[in-house]
């Protein structure tokens, strides 16, 4: 009687040859074998003007695979999150920054990757000044607005001769306005809730966090507000003081002439 063993080996055989022509199949299918890395690139770039993103990506990421010290490896790196962003994929983007600035702190083009990485999220918070969709403010998570920020002034910091240097500090005052308006928005939130001591804190934070943003004046109102509902006579009158020394022409300064003799403050 055959052993079990000689009774298998047939079948193991048959096995493998499957195996091994689904192998070879998979190699024939993949157009890029024998590529060089100029024409991985080339291919990749056509793919991205095409808006082929995903095509683009998946060529990018063959050329660094198989030519990782080339001279496009480094590139594709970039193109990768180019593509990422264009396609939508924020955390993705954001993470093929990140990978390069990682990998190649002193790459020339390495501030172009923080101002990918500061775009990326800038575009994600885009309309915070502009109430986009009717949202409550209050609602909003203003966390890509900060490392948008924080990313923007990295690259201003490091980089101040960089072509993106000028364009980044302008999106930079952007996002401290859209911050504080933020902060605002929240403090006077806690007004109409009647929750004046949160009102005041988030009021006075947003003063010291941003002096020179136009959101100032709506936070000393709140302040004055809050103060003077909560029975602090001294603290309302020098934050009045305050307000009326940086914005002696408030429009909350002009009451209605039927409230001629009612507190400017008291308008809600």
């Amino acid at each position: 009687m055959r052993s079990l063993a000689a009774l298998l080996a047939p079948l193991l055989l048959l096995a493998a040859l499957v195996l091994g022509g689904c192998g070879l199949l998979q190699e024939e299918q993949d157009e890029t074998l024998g590529w060089s890395a100029n024409k991985l690139y080339s291919e990749a770039r056509g793919a991205m003007s095409d808006g082929a993103y995903d095509k683009a990506v998946k060529y990018f990421e063959k050329l660094e695979a198989r030519y990782p010290f080339g001279r496009y490896a480094q590139q594709a790196q970039l193109e990768v999150a180019y593509a990422h962003f264009k396609q939508g994929e924020a955390a993705s983007a954001i993470s093929a920054c990140d990978r390069f600035i990682r990998l190649h702190p002193n790459h020339p083009n390495v501030d172009y990757a923080y101002y990918l990485k500061g775009l990326i999220n800038f575009n994600e918070d885009l309309g915070l000044l502009g109430f986009l969709g009717n949202q409550d403010l209050t609602e909003r998570d203003p966390k890509a607005a900060r490392e948008s920020f924080e990313t923007f002034k990295e690259l201003v910091s490091r980089f101040p001769q960089s072509r993106y240097a000028a364009d980044s500090s302008q999106r930079m005052n952007y996002l401290v306005n859209a911050l504080a308006a933020h902060e605002v928005h929240v403090a006077d939130y806690y007004v109409r809730r009647g929750a004046y001591l949160a009102a005041a804190n988030r009021a006075q934070a947003t003063i010291k966090a941003y002096p020179n943003s136009p959101a100032r004046e709506n936070a000393l109102v709140i302040l004055i507000k809050s103060y003077d509902a909560m029975g602090m006579k001294d603290l309302r009158d020098d934050t009045e003081r305050v307000m009326r020394a940086n914005f002696p022409n408030s429009r909350y300064f002009k009451p209605d002439a039927g409230d001629a003799d009612k507190p400017w403050w008291k308008f809600w």
